[in-house]
């Protein structure tokens, strides 16, 4: 892979939908995020709806993020200088004319709420349609998120999920992965979204295979067992995502998925918010610790076999995807 694609990956691609926060972060004031090593500013219009842009006012820099929400604007602590939800100034209350006003010096980037999230578009041009996973898109299944901020560059976190073999080691003390066979045999197959990598020994007995879609963003999905006397039987899902911060951490976002309905899915979200929350806490906490040790450059000295056959075809499409952007912004650079 080229230097530049390299350096693009590892900030994040652009073109995709990243959650960059849980709704429930967003309230009436302006929220300040570092997202792919950008700086945006959220807020709420008056009819709800979400604005983000650069978190910088175009007078002199300050975070607009630590002013105020106007509604369809945000007006900068600093100097009261207002922009809006588009990035352009709308007023300048320290001078009343003023060349500026009118002038659109911020970027604006696309934003839909979905899942109980904030999804942020960051490339160029039209969004992609975004299409999530049907465990969080309501109907049938109930879900549960949990999300956290994790030491470490957003590959890894992803390489974490796209591993099913390292449940019946990292996490042999958990509740829910302590059965099964510790080798396997594994094998790819594709999907319409991406590739499902699994063992072929065993299914319903650990975290025993992993999904990949890229559908508008990139997801992953899994399942493990789950006993009756945790609430209703039927596999337990996951759906997991990563957003990078920047090329040193990032935030992960795992939603907690059962098919559940009527009095089921109430009885479900007590039970597992009274005793199987910190449990699973506690498994992510292992996937931390595990990660944030990791040196940086860690990919670069791998020994590499047989189980990390699904990490490989997904570094290599993502490789691919990195290389694409890349070179689409040359172009772009050439013609101007």
């Amino acid at each position: 892979m080229s230097p530049l694609a390299e350096q693009r990956l590892n900030a994040g691609l652009h073109n995709l939908w990243y959650p960059v926060a849980p709704s429930w972060m967003l309230g009436a004031a302006p929220l300040g995020l570092t997202r792919l090593s950008q700086r945006i500013v959220l807020w709420r219009d008056g009819e709800g709806g979400i604005k983000v842009i650069d978190d910088r006012c175009p007078h002199r820099g300050a975070r607009l993020s630590m002013g105020w929400n106007l509604g369809d604007r945000v007006a900068c602590w600093y100097h009261g200088v207002e922009v809006n939800g588009e990035g352009r100034i709308e007023d300048i209350p320290a001078l009343a004319k003023c060349v500026m006003k009118g002038r659109q010096l911020n970027r604006a980037f696309p934003a839909v709420e979905r899942a109980g999230t904030i999804f942020v578009w960051f490339g160029e041009g039209e969004p992609a349609p975004l299409e999530l996973p049907e465990e969080i898109s309501g109907g049938e299944w109930a879900d549960i998120l949990c999300t956290a901020h994790w030491n470490c560059n957003w590959r890894y976190a992803v390489d974490n999920v796209m591993d099913p073999m390292h449940g019946a080691y990292l996490h042999a003390q958990s509740h829910s992965m302590a059965e099964g066979d510790k080798t396997a045999t594994m094998r790819a197959r594709d999907t319409d979204a991406g590739f499902v990598f699994e063992k072929t020994n065993q299914t319903g007995v650990n975290f025993d295979w992993t999904e990949v879609g890229m559908t508008g963003a990139l997801w992953l999905r899994l399942s493990i067992p789950y006993g009756k006397s945790a609430g209703p039987g039927g596999s337990f899902g996951i759906v997991g995502m990563v957003v990078p911060v920047d090329e040193t951490s990032c935030r992960v976002f795992f939603w907690r998925c059962r098919k559940v309905s009527g009095w089921q899915r109430n009885a479900w979200k007590f039970l597992y918010r009274a005793r199987l929350e910190s449990l699973h806490w506690d498994v992510l906490e292992q996937d931390r610790l595990i990660l944030e040790g990791m040196d940086d450059k860690a990919r670069l000295r791998e020994a590499l076999y047989a189980h990390d056959g699904g990490i490989v075809r997904l570094r290599r499409l993502l490789d691919q995807a990195a290389e694409a952007e890349v070179a689409v912004s040359a172009c772009e650079h050439e013609k101007a």
